[in-house]
């Protein structure tokens, strides 16, 4: 039967649609020929702007390619080189020396001075001035004043303030207030026409002379010696005194000469004398303690009797144990130390 014959394979197979053959003599074409046949065949690949991506063109294109950031970081980069190497070079310039003009006054210009007031030249000019300059009236300097010569003075200097950073050799010298605030070193003499105060200790190591010397307490520590070639008085008030009329007996009387120290009491006995204490001496300023009383007779008219003392921190009195002689004068010194 024909239905059951199978159709002969005749070995080729069934060209596919969409498939494109290449012309046998597609390489003898050119490609202008090969781009119409395409289109011709409807296998020409579409031309038209609107199907296809549209790709960034320009700056736009470049900047897409880095990262913001990153170019910023570059950005700050070159500003600091460039800020950097404009310093350096700043600094290796040498320094302009500023320039000032200098003025020669003229004689007409000296003129001018003199009748009126006028101003010379700016801040940024210097007046030079080849001759002698006598000033007559004052002179007013506003700013700071250099010299570099000698300054010589016929008159007085008068600041309200002096501030020496070097050495200074003075000759004669008044000063109304002199305040130094760190060691003073006087090489030569000394000599203090007034009162000297001294508010804390005071050393010297070598000798001291004085006319006079008034101290309120002497203290001598260590080994020290007092030594007194002239004699030694004891000044003051005198202190006062009061008679025993009692023991004295008729018409006798006591007085004192001297001082709280040192000094004399005279006795002069009357009639019918007794036993007792003659005088009392009491002390100008009391002794802070009972002192000591030293009494000395004076002629053998005191020596004869058994005298003796009682003292207290205000007083003392000169007494005798036996009934001295009547119509006697008699005196006995004394001396007392704390």
């Amino acid at each position: 039967m024909e239905a059951d014959k199978k159709p002969e394979d005749t070995g080729a197979k069934p060209a596919a649609a969409n498939e494109q053959t290449t012309p046998p003599d597609a390489l003898e074409r050119t490609n202008e020929e090969l781009e119409e046949a395409a289109k011709a065949d409807g296998t020409a690949p579409s031309t038209d702007a609107s199907d296809a991506p549209k790709k960034p063109k320009g700056f736009k294109a470049v900047l897409k390619r880095f990262n913001v950031y990153f170019l910023l970081f570059l950005l700050v980069v070159v500003i600091v080189v460039a800020v950097s190497v404009v310093s350096y070079l700043n600094s290796k310039k040498a320094p302009k020396t500023p320039t000032i003009t200098s003025t020669t006054l003229t004689a007409d210009a000296l003129k001018q001075l003199a009748n009126s007031d006028a101003t010379v030249g700016d801040s940024g000019q210097t007046l030079t001035v080849q001759g002698n300059a006598i000033f007559s009236g004052q002179v007013l300097i506003q700013k700071d004043l250099n010299v570099a010569g000698t300054i010589r003075l016929g008159k007085e200097l008068q600041v309200p303030q002096l501030t020496v950073s070097g050495n200074t050799n003075l000759a004669d010298t008044q000063i109304n207030t002199l305040q130094v605030a760190t060691g003073s070193t006087f090489q030569g003499t000394v000599t203090i026409q007034h009162d000297l105060n001294v508010g804390g200790a005071t050393s010297f190591s070598g000798p001291v002379t004085a006319g006079q010397i008034t101290v309120t307490k002497l203290i001598m520590s260590g080994n020290a010696q007092l030594s007194i070639p002239n004699h030694i008085a004891f000044t003051g008030a005198s202190p006062t005194r009061s008679a025993n009329a009692g023991v004295l007996g008729g018409g006798g009387s006591a007085s004192v000469n001297g001082s709280d120290t040192s000094g004399t009491a005279n006795i002069n006995t009357g009639n019918g004398p007794t036993s007792g204490c003659f005088i009392t001496i009491t002390f100008n300023k009391a002794y802070t303690s009972t002192p000591h009383v030293l009494v000395t007779p004076v002629e053998s008219g005191a020596g004869q009797m058994s005298w003796y003392v009682t003292r207290t921190t205000t007083s003392f009195n000169i007494c005798s144990a036996s009934t001295p002689p009547a119509n006697q004068a008699f005196a006995f010194d004394y001396f007392v130390t704390s």
